[in-house]
């Protein structure tokens, strides 16, 4: 459905109800009226009363200005949302007395409190899991931008007990679970009731590999979060002289052969990755509008040894040299 121009993707039609999901933005300004509403509404057709939202502010209802991704597989919801305003509870959380929540902050800062705990702060660069017994308040500042996680308790309630677990956000098992996120958000409209099972499952053991602070590489669930979490630490690291299979192995506590073992199912290897991206990125610079490089800088800045074998593999991609790919493609 659409909402003042802006596009709501449903999975809708789904017989057995396990599944939802749509995004919206309302930060430009008019694109979305009464933004609050149009979120609610989604919220309420795709996500369910199985996860009310709470009652907010006056001034967040007003104005909500907020750009958001939802999704709900069973009973996990994933939110990705960039707050543009103010998001602010006048009213605890309802619904379920007890569930599981991932708050992993990217920029800005997201309050939580509550009557019979003291008030946590994630700010950005750090995750926060928990366990929470009741409703609790919320607040995030303008210009926040988080992955939200609500999980169910079973499975994960006997693991963190009264705790909080709380740390960097680019460890290797928030790096996973996030990453797997990223793929249900891509492919939830088209996965068969098998593939919500094992999309659930997954989100599941990621979910406790960051209560436990490791994972099992080993695990074969787990192999297509590996490959998408180690694709996207590549593509933010492309123009990094330092970055190899090597140090992505690193990054994410597993050895070369199990990264490589991952990426053996899409049929390429994490080298191949690397420089198939870096091709890319070269291209799309070639016919940029303003700032456009020479053949010998992108050679430098997409770390290829030297113009000749930038030229070659260039070449090799796509059946023509740099030169002749940007003479051909850039507007008149």
């Amino acid at each position: 459905m659409e909402a003042g121009g802006t596009v709501l993707n449903g999975a809708a039609g789904v017989p057995d109800g396990s599944r939802g999901a749509f995004s919206l933005d309302s930060t430009v300004p008019g694109a979305v009226p009464r933004g609050y509403d149009a979120f609610r509404d989604a919220w309420e057709t795709q996500v369910g009363a199985a996860f009310p939202l709470p009652n907010f502010t006056p001034d967040t209802t007003a104005d909500l200005r907020a750009r958001t991704r939802v999704a709900r597989l069973c009973d996990v919801a994933i939110t990705d949302i960039h707050i543009a305003s103010t998001l602010r509870t006048a009213a605890p959380a309802g619904g379920c007395d007890e569930q599981v929540w991932l708050h992993v902050v990217r920029r800005g800062a997201w309050m939580l409190g509550g009557p019979e705990r003291s008030e946590q702060t994630v700010p950005a660069g750090q995750f926060l899991l928990r366990h929470v017994g009741r409703p609790f308040h919320f607040e995030a500042v303008p210009h926040t931008t988080a992955e939200l996680l609500v999980l169910p308790p079973e499975p994960l309630a006997p693991l963190l007990g009264n705790r909080s677990i709380a740390g960097p956000a680019d460890t290797a098992e928030v790096r996973l679970l996030t990453a797997h996120a990223n793929m249900v958000h891509a492919t939830i409209a088209d996965l068969d009731p098998a593939g919500v099972h094992a999309a659930h499952s997954t989100l599941i053991e990621l979910a406790k590999a960051v209560a436990w602070r490791r994972f099992d590489d080993a695990e074969p669930l787990l192999v297509p979060a590996l490959a998408q979490a180690a694709k996207e630490l590549s593509d933010r690291h492309l123009a990094d002289p330092e970055l190899t299979p090597r140090m992505l192995a690193r990054e994410l506590k597993v050895s070369v052969r199990t990264l490589q073992r991952a990426f053996a199912t899409s049929g390429e290897s994490p080298t191949a990755y690397i420089r198939r991206r870096r091709l890319e990125e070269a291209r799309r610079a070639l016919t940029a509008q303003s700032g456009r490089l020479s053949v010998s800088e992108l050679a430098a800045h997409w770390q290829f040894a030297d113009t000749s074998h930038f030229t070659r593999a260039f070449k090799k991609h796509y059946g023509q040299t740099p030169t002749e790919y940007a003479h051909a493609h850039r507007p008149a």
